[in-house]
């Protein structure tokens, strides 16, 4: 795809080829149609907005179309995004808990041995 002819002449920013991989690697053919898609979004926004919306979805692992497309309207509305990442069942989960006192100085303890 990256050899397609109506993209043969576009210079567009690395975070673009890098946003590529990572939806191909995830998605495969879904994730190449989806990468059109975020391209097709510079019909409606500016590159500008745009790359600032896809460095912002791989900031976040929140890579795909729906996340790129609300990352967008949020940057050009300037209201913060809520990604629902439910949508996104092949990104890994983050298990946060919150943090004990015990737990730190029980590493601390460790840390000193």
């Amino acid at each position: 795809m990256a050899n397609a002819a109506p993209l043969a002449e576009w210079d567009l920013p690395s975070e673009f080829a890098t946003l590529r991989r990572l939806m191909e690697a995830r998605m495969i053919k879904a994730g190449r149609r989806e990468y059109v898609q975020v391209l097709r979004l510079l019909e409606t926004f500016g590159m500008d907005d745009l790359h600032a919306a896809v460095k912002k979805a791989l900031k976040l692992g929140a890579v795909g179309f729906d996340a790129v497309k609300h990352l967008v309207l949020c940057h050009v509305e300037k209201r913060p995004p809520r990604l629902d990442l439910d949508v996104y069942p092949y990104l890994p989960r983050a298990n946060v808990e919150t943090t004990r006192a015990a737990s730190y100085m029980a590493l601390m303890s460790e840390a000193a041995e």
